[in-house]
């Protein structure tokens, strides 16, 4: 709504800049998919590629949409969750990994992408969600 901005500052365009640049890395990360291969297929560097992930470029929507379609998403992918999100101390959004799982989950990310199958990958998420629902329950 025009008129209405509860994040109006400068700081925080900045904060959807970075978020948005993150998302990017991240899917793009997910799916073992090379800032040099991004940029190529952009026609620009890799060195722009990491401009935009790390937040110290803006994203055009036109560039924004390329990407999209590059990392195989819809383009709000990328701005969905902002207004909700906080970014930490470290300026990572919530939805990134610790550290020290950040390979092994990047690993079943890729493995999940690779199946091909629509109804398949659903059917693992689900499996995965009970798993983890199960074993929550357990811990308590």
């Amino acid at each position: 709504m025009i008129g209405y901005s509860p994040k109006n500052s400068k700081s925080s365009y900045k904060d959807l800049d970075l978020y948005i640049g993150n998302r990017v890395k991240f899917r793009r990360s997910a799916l073992g998919i090379s800032q040099d291969r991004l940029g190529m297929y952009l026609g620009i560097t890799f060195q722009q590629i990491q401009k935009y992930e790390k937040g110290v470029n803006r994203i055009s929507a036109s560039t924004l949409y390329n990407i999209a379609n590059a990392l195989s998403t819809d383009f709000a992918y990328f701005v969905r969750g902002y207004q909700n999100s906080s970014l930490r101390e470290n300026n990572v959004p919530s939805y990134e990994f610790d550290n020290s799982k950040k390979k092994e989950s990047m690993d079943l990310l890729r493995s999940y992408y690779k199946i091909t199958d629509p109804v398949v990958r659903k059917k693992i998420l689900s499996i995965i969600k009970t798993f983890a629902t199960t074993t929550s329950k357990n811990a308590t």
